[in-house]
């Protein structure tokens, strides 16, 4: 699978350069979200751009990243769906699941005022 890490201070952009998100590439796509994770990064953009076809198998492994960067108060992105996949995301109701949004700048702002939200949160609790 051919990508690009690019880790900010407050996010990490992946941006995968395939054009297919299925059976073939889900399980890397699934070890290299979880290596970000591990590495201590709570929030993740992924820029789909590239992507023109996902099936299940794909679906999976961004519900596996979700998951991950969803537990501990961080946020999983994506960015820049292409329509055939933002089809298929409606249609599975995934649209409701994960945070899908038009572009990475449009990403990076979501990541900061959900940094912002988690951080009145704390504020709250204590």
């Amino acid at each position: 699978m051919k990508y690009a890490v690019d880790k900010k201070e407050q996010f990490v952009l992946f941006t995968i350069m395939e054009e297919k998100l299925d059976s073939t590439l889900s399980p890397q796509l699934k070890s290299e979200l979880l290596t970000v994770h591990a590495e201590g990064y709570k929030n993740l953009i992924l820029d789909m751009t590239s992507i023109k076809y996902a099936d299940s198998s794909g679906l999976s492994a961004l519900l596996v990243g979700n998951r991950a960067f969803g537990e501990e108060g961080g946020i999983f992105i994506l960015s820049s769906l292409q329509e055939h996949v933002l089809k298929l995301m409606k249609i599975s109701m995934l649209d409701k699941v994960f945070k899908v949004v038009e572009d990475n700048d449009a990403a990076a702002e979501a990541v900061f005022i959900h940094e912002i939200e988690q951080g009145a949160e704390k504020d709250e609790e204590e």
